[in-house]
């Protein structure tokens, strides 16, 4: 990893570049980091979830466990050739939908996003994971990313989806179905 910061602003990115974590310099506006800062945003989006009182303590953990993932992840996509999205943080992904799935009566139909505010929040970082999983399947059309980036990525959209329905359940809001033939 690179130096620590000591100092917020370095004056080295008003060129419209910035500094990977091996020591190159690249655009601001490149895939790599369209890919990383889109992480960075779904990190932070996840971070509003966790601001929600009404979380059960298992969805917490879970989701700070994903913020330090997504911090691993940041830095494999801002390090070229760097590894450190594992199987096994995949599989716990895994683990946590088939744990909080189960409970869930299936969906027929798609649902609006909303219900509680927490799992509103959980809706809004799920599309943010999705555009971060765009941003890196973009990169890797240019450059090489693991796959396991990308899988870690659709997982967690995924479980985000499902813990916004457990959330919505959980403090007595309603699945508004999408009907596709209103008028």
């Amino acid at each position: 990893m690179g130096k620590r910061l000591s100092k917020i602003y370095t004056r080295t990115g008003d060129d419209g570049s910035t500094g990977l974590g091996d020591g190159t310099r690249t655009p601001k506006d490149s895939p790599r980091v369209e890919a990383y800062g889109t992480v960075d945003e779904a990190n932070s989006a996840i971070g509003v979830v966790l601001s929600h009182d009404a979380l059960p303590d298992s969805i917490r953990a879970s989701l700070t466990d994903v913020q330090h993932d997504l911090f691993e992840l940041g830095g494999e996509l801002c390090i070229p050739g760097h590894s450190a999205i594992t199987d096994a943080m995949i599989e716990r992904l895994e683990q946590e939908l088939d744990e909080h799935n189960d409970a869930l009566p299936s969906l027929q139909d798609f649902i609006l996003p909303g219900g509680s505010p927490a799992a509103s929040a959980c809706h809004l970082a799920r599309t943010i994971v999705r555009r971060a999983e765009r941003r890196s399947k973009t990169l890797a059309d240019v450059e090489p990313v693991r796959s396991e980036v990308l899988r870690y990525l659709n997982r967690l959209s995924d479980l985000l989806f499902v813990y916004a329905r457990v959330l919505s359940r959980m403090e007595g809001a309603t699945e508004v179905l999408w009907n596709r033939d209103r008028s």
